[in-house]
């Protein structure tokens, strides 16, 4: 191995358990309170899973051709970016749409999860609240 190898991976390495470690936990529930997710590891990366829906929340989900709501991924792949920060894709089920976006934990009981068209445009967001668990 060479000695670049040998400074570099182990850093990458650490950097990857770090953003996994350091992930929101708890159950987290969307502004109508109509989903609840749990983020968990996936891979080397973050994903929030939807663990439960309302009636409502499943029937549009279905309206729009999707399939069941429970446990669906909708933020995938996140990737830490700075210290309380995400990046990676929001899945929006009732559209059955993927879309760049970013997970910020605000606080001990408050995260914002943002999803944008292309380059930042078109940007919608979401406070999701802490569940106790």
């Amino acid at each position: 191995m060479t000695r670049l190898a040998r400074l570099v991976l182990p850093l990458l390495a650490a950097a990857a358990l770090t953003g996994a470690a350091e992930a929101p936990s708890h159950v987290w529930a969307n502004p109508s309170k109509s989903v609840h997710i749990r983020f968990e590891p996936c891979g080397v990366n973050v994903c929030g899973t939807v663990i439960w829906a309302s009636e409502k929340a499943i029937a549009d989900t279905r309206k729009g051709g999707g399939a069941d709501l429970v446990g669906t991924q909708i933020f995938r792949n996140l990737r830490q970016v700075r210290p309380n920060m995400w990046k990676g894709k929001v899945f929006v089920p009732d559209i059955r749409k993927t879309f760049g976006g970013t997970v910020t934990l605000v606080g001990d009981d408050r995260l914002v999860g943002k999803g944008c068209l292309i380059l930042g445009v078109g940007c919608k967001s979401q406070v999701w609240t802490r569940v106790a668990d």
